[in-house]
Protein backbone atom coordinates (compact mmCIF):
# COMPACT_ATOMS: atom_id res chain seq x y z
CA UNK A 1 0.00 0.00 0.00
CA UNK A 2 1.55 3.53 -0.82
CA UNK A 3 1.60 6.19 1.39
CA UNK A 4 0.05 9.03 -0.25
CA UNK A 5 -3.04 9.98 0.51
CA UNK A 6 -5.77 10.01 -2.66
CA UNK A 7 -6.71 13.95 -2.28
CA UNK A 8 -9.78 15.56 -4.26
CA UNK A 9 -9.79 18.79 -5.52
CA UNK A 10 -11.12 21.27 -3.21
CA UNK A 11 -11.48 25.25 -4.28
CA UNK A 12 -12.29 28.14 -2.53
CA UNK A 13 -15.94 30.22 -2.91
CA UNK A 14 -13.20 32.05 -6.01
CA UNK A 15 -13.07 28.48 -7.58
CA UNK A 16 -9.09 28.75 -6.64
CA UNK A 17 -7.60 25.41 -5.40
CA UNK A 18 -7.19 25.63 -1.35
CA UNK A 19 -3.35 24.55 0.03
CA UNK A 20 -3.00 21.20 1.93
CA UNK A 21 -1.18 20.60 5.14
CA UNK A 22 -0.74 16.74 5.74
CA UNK A 23 0.66 14.93 8.64
CA UNK A 24 1.97 11.18 6.98
CA UNK A 25 3.05 8.56 9.24
CA UNK A 26 1.60 9.54 12.44
CA UNK A 27 1.93 5.93 14.58
CA UNK A 28 -0.06 5.80 18.05
CA UNK A 29 -0.20 2.68 20.11
CA UNK A 30 -4.60 2.69 21.13
CA UNK A 31 -7.11 0.35 22.12
CA UNK A 32 -9.24 0.15 18.59
CA UNK A 33 -11.34 -2.99 17.48
CA UNK A 34 -14.52 -4.67 18.87
CA UNK A 35 -13.09 -8.42 19.80
CA UNK A 36 -11.64 -8.62 23.39
CA UNK A 37 -7.96 -8.85 22.34
CA UNK A 38 -8.23 -5.34 20.83
CA UNK A 39 -10.30 -4.22 24.18
CA UNK A 40 -7.50 -5.46 26.23
CA UNK A 41 -4.00 -4.57 24.32
CA UNK A 42 -3.29 -1.81 22.49
CA UNK A 43 -2.09 -2.28 18.92
CA UNK A 44 -0.61 0.52 16.29
CA UNK A 45 -2.24 2.33 14.01
CA UNK A 46 -1.00 4.85 11.11
CA UNK A 47 -2.29 8.01 11.20
CA UNK A 48 -2.56 10.00 7.25
CA UNK A 49 -4.32 13.76 7.66
CA UNK A 50 -4.83 16.07 4.54
CA UNK A 51 -5.99 19.63 6.04
CA UNK A 52 -7.48 21.94 3.26
CA UNK A 53 -7.19 25.72 4.48
CA UNK A 54 -5.93 28.99 2.80
CA UNK A 55 -2.36 29.56 4.17
CA UNK A 56 -1.43 32.84 2.00
CA UNK A 57 -2.38 35.00 5.12
CA UNK A 58 0.29 33.07 7.20
CA UNK A 59 2.95 33.57 4.31
CA UNK A 60 2.72 37.17 3.80
CA UNK A 61 2.35 38.07 7.51
CA UNK A 62 4.96 34.79 9.13
CA UNK A 63 2.18 34.41 11.95
CA UNK A 64 1.87 30.73 13.00
CA UNK A 65 -1.69 31.73 13.85
CA UNK A 66 -2.43 32.28 10.29
CA UNK A 67 -1.95 28.09 9.53
CA UNK A 68 -1.64 25.22 11.95
CA UNK A 69 0.48 24.43 13.98
CA UNK A 70 1.11 20.76 13.25
CA UNK A 71 3.33 19.89 15.96
CA UNK A 72 -0.22 20.25 18.60
CA UNK A 73 -2.02 18.36 15.94
CA UNK A 74 -0.18 16.29 16.24
CA UNK A 75 -0.19 15.76 19.89
CA UNK A 76 -4.43 15.93 19.29
CA UNK A 77 -5.26 13.40 17.31
CA UNK A 78 -2.27 11.27 19.36
CA UNK A 79 -4.85 12.36 22.43
CA UNK A 80 -8.27 11.42 21.34
CA UNK A 81 -6.60 8.33 19.91
CA UNK A 82 -5.48 7.24 23.04
CA UNK A 83 -8.35 8.24 25.15
CA UNK A 84 -11.65 7.31 23.11
CA UNK A 85 -11.02 3.74 22.77
CA UNK A 86 -12.64 3.19 19.86
CA UNK A 87 -14.11 0.33 18.62
CA UNK A 88 -14.84 0.99 14.75
CA UNK A 89 -12.43 2.76 12.23
CA UNK A 90 -15.44 4.24 11.02
CA UNK A 91 -15.52 5.94 14.45
CA UNK A 92 -11.84 7.27 14.92
CA UNK A 93 -12.01 8.90 11.22
CA UNK A 94 -15.21 10.74 11.84
CA UNK A 95 -14.51 11.88 15.05
CA UNK A 96 -11.05 12.73 13.78
CA UNK A 97 -12.49 14.94 11.01
CA UNK A 98 -14.76 16.77 13.19
CA UNK A 99 -12.22 17.39 16.02
CA UNK A 100 -10.12 19.51 12.89
CA UNK A 101 -13.02 21.31 11.55
CA UNK A 102 -14.35 22.59 14.33
CA UNK A 103 -14.37 26.44 14.56
CA UNK A 104 -10.81 27.60 16.47
CA UNK A 105 -11.08 28.76 20.02
CA UNK A 106 -9.46 32.17 20.94
CA UNK A 107 -6.68 30.85 23.17
CA UNK A 108 -5.64 28.56 20.54
CA UNK A 109 -4.95 30.90 17.01
CA UNK A 110 -5.26 29.01 14.14
CA UNK A 111 -6.47 29.06 10.73
CA UNK A 112 -9.72 27.61 9.24
CA UNK A 113 -9.43 24.25 8.03
CA UNK A 114 -12.21 24.17 5.07
CA UNK A 115 -11.84 20.18 4.93
CA UNK A 116 -9.91 17.54 5.89
CA UNK A 117 -8.72 14.02 4.42
CA UNK A 118 -7.82 11.09 7.38
CA UNK A 119 -6.45 7.91 6.78
CA UNK A 120 -6.46 5.22 9.41
CA UNK A 121 -4.45 1.85 8.44
CA UNK A 122 -4.43 -0.95 11.01
CA UNK A 123 -1.38 -2.66 10.50
CA UNK A 124 -1.54 -5.84 12.35
CA UNK A 125 -5.31 -6.44 12.12
CA UNK A 126 -4.87 -9.16 9.91
CA UNK A 127 -1.73 -10.94 11.11
CA UNK A 128 -0.10 -9.04 7.97
CA UNK A 129 -1.93 -10.73 5.84
CA UNK A 130 -2.98 -7.79 4.43
CA UNK A 131 -3.16 -4.76 5.58
CA UNK A 132 -7.13 -2.62 6.14
CA UNK A 133 -7.28 0.79 6.21
CA UNK A 134 -10.38 3.22 5.87
CA UNK A 135 -9.68 7.07 4.14
CA UNK A 136 -13.05 9.53 4.78
CA UNK A 137 -13.00 12.97 3.21
CA UNK A 138 -15.20 15.72 5.02
CA UNK A 139 -16.22 19.06 4.61
CA UNK A 140 -16.43 22.31 7.43
CA UNK A 141 -19.81 23.19 5.88
CA UNK A 142 -21.04 19.63 6.36
CA UNK A 143 -20.48 19.87 10.02
CA UNK A 144 -22.80 21.25 12.50
CA UNK A 145 -21.61 21.31 16.72
CA UNK A 146 -24.28 21.36 19.44
CA UNK A 147 -23.40 23.14 22.72
CA UNK A 148 -24.20 24.38 26.14
CA UNK A 149 -23.91 27.54 27.79
CA UNK A 150 -22.88 27.24 31.35
CA UNK A 151 -21.96 29.39 34.15
CA UNK A 152 -18.35 28.60 33.85
CA UNK A 153 -18.63 29.88 30.57
CA UNK A 154 -19.40 26.90 27.24
CA UNK A 155 -19.38 23.62 26.29
CA UNK A 156 -18.72 22.54 22.07
CA UNK A 157 -19.83 18.66 21.61
CA UNK A 158 -17.34 17.31 19.03
CA UNK A 159 -18.48 14.28 18.46
CA UNK A 160 -20.13 11.62 20.84
CA UNK A 161 -20.01 7.81 19.38
CA UNK A 162 -20.62 4.60 21.22
CA UNK A 163 -19.25 4.49 24.79
CA UNK A 164 -17.82 7.67 24.39
CA UNK A 165 -18.10 11.33 24.18
CA UNK A 166 -15.34 13.99 22.90
CA UNK A 167 -16.31 17.77 24.21
CA UNK A 168 -14.05 21.26 24.31
CA UNK A 169 -14.69 23.11 27.37
CA UNK A 170 -14.57 27.17 26.97
CA UNK A 171 -13.61 28.36 30.18
CA UNK A 172 -14.65 32.71 30.16
CA UNK A 173 -11.90 35.24 31.78
CA UNK A 174 -12.46 34.97 34.98
CA UNK A 175 -14.21 31.68 35.19
CA UNK A 176 -14.42 28.58 37.22
CA UNK A 177 -15.24 25.14 36.99
CA UNK A 178 -16.06 24.48 40.14
CA UNK A 179 -14.71 21.51 41.61
CA UNK A 180 -16.43 18.24 40.23
CA UNK A 181 -16.14 14.22 40.18
CA UNK A 182 -17.84 12.02 37.69
CA UNK A 183 -19.21 8.49 39.83
CA UNK A 184 -20.20 6.59 36.45
CA UNK A 185 -17.50 7.86 33.79
CA UNK A 186 -13.84 8.71 33.17
CA UNK A 187 -12.38 11.50 31.67
CA UNK A 188 -9.51 12.37 29.90
CA UNK A 189 -8.53 16.28 29.79
CA UNK A 190 -5.75 17.96 27.37
CA UNK A 191 -5.68 21.79 28.18
CA UNK A 192 -5.48 23.73 24.72
CA UNK A 193 -4.73 27.04 26.22
CA UNK A 194 -1.89 28.77 28.04
CA UNK A 195 -3.56 30.43 31.65
CA UNK A 196 -4.91 28.09 33.23
CA UNK A 197 -4.67 26.86 36.87
CA UNK A 198 -5.71 23.27 37.79
CA UNK A 199 -6.58 22.51 41.93
CA UNK A 200 -4.84 26.04 41.94
CA UNK A 201 -1.57 25.54 40.04
CA UNK A 202 -0.61 26.93 36.43
CA UNK A 203 -0.57 24.18 34.11
CA UNK A 204 0.97 24.44 30.49
CA UNK A 205 -0.93 23.77 27.17
CA UNK A 206 -0.48 20.39 25.92
CA UNK A 207 -0.74 19.01 29.34
CA UNK A 208 -3.09 16.46 29.42
CA UNK A 209 -4.92 14.57 32.98
CA UNK A 210 -6.87 11.29 33.75
CA UNK A 211 -9.68 11.51 35.90
CA UNK A 212 -10.78 7.93 36.98
CA UNK A 213 -14.26 7.82 38.69
CA UNK A 214 -14.92 9.77 41.85
CA UNK A 215 -11.85 12.14 41.07
CA UNK A 216 -11.82 15.43 41.86
CA UNK A 217 -10.68 18.48 39.42
CA UNK A 218 -11.60 22.33 39.14
CA UNK A 219 -9.98 24.75 37.09
CA UNK A 220 -9.56 28.52 37.16
CA UNK A 221 -8.95 30.60 34.11
CA UNK A 222 -7.98 33.88 35.76
CA UNK A 223 -6.64 35.25 32.40
CA UNK A 224 -8.45 37.85 29.90
CA UNK A 225 -8.92 35.47 27.41
CA UNK A 226 -11.35 32.45 26.91
CA UNK A 227 -9.24 29.70 27.70
CA UNK A 228 -10.12 25.43 26.41
CA UNK A 229 -10.25 22.40 27.14
CA UNK A 230 -10.33 19.08 25.35
CA UNK A 231 -12.01 16.29 27.15
CA UNK A 232 -12.94 12.74 26.33
CA UNK A 233 -15.51 11.19 28.90
CA UNK A 234 -16.18 7.33 28.94
CA UNK A 235 -18.86 6.62 28.57
CA UNK A 236 -20.39 9.98 27.03
CA UNK A 237 -21.01 12.81 29.67
CA UNK A 238 -24.32 12.97 31.39
CA UNK A 239 -25.90 15.28 33.88
CA UNK A 240 -26.51 12.73 36.28
CA UNK A 241 -23.10 11.51 36.60
CA UNK A 242 -21.21 15.13 37.81
CA UNK A 243 -21.52 15.62 41.83
CA UNK A 244 -19.96 18.42 43.80
CA UNK A 245 -16.72 17.35 45.33
CA UNK A 246 -14.34 19.04 48.12
CA UNK A 247 -11.29 16.83 48.06
CA UNK A 248 -9.26 17.58 44.82
CA UNK A 249 -7.60 15.15 42.98
CA UNK A 250 -3.61 15.00 42.77
CA UNK A 251 -2.05 16.32 39.58
CA UNK A 252 -0.47 13.51 37.18
CA UNK A 253 -0.18 15.03 33.77
CA UNK A 254 1.69 13.71 30.06
CA UNK A 255 2.81 16.45 28.03
CA UNK A 256 1.20 15.63 24.41
CA UNK A 257 2.69 19.48 22.54
CA UNK A 258 6.31 19.58 21.29
CA UNK A 259 8.97 21.58 23.81
CA UNK A 260 8.61 24.84 22.43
Amino acid sequence: MGNTLNLPAVTDARGRPLDIIELQGLTVDCIIGIYHRERVAPQPLRLDVALFLDTREAALGGRLGRTVHYGRLEGELRFLMEACRFELLESAAEALCRYVLAPPTEDSHRASVRAATVRITKPEALSARAIPSLQVHRAAEEMHYAGEDTPFGHVDVIHEGHGYGIYRLRIKPGGTLPAHAHQKLEESELVLGPGLLLQGQPVARGQSFHWPQGAAHQYDNPSPTEQSVLRVDRPRLASSHEVEAREPASLQSRSYYPPE
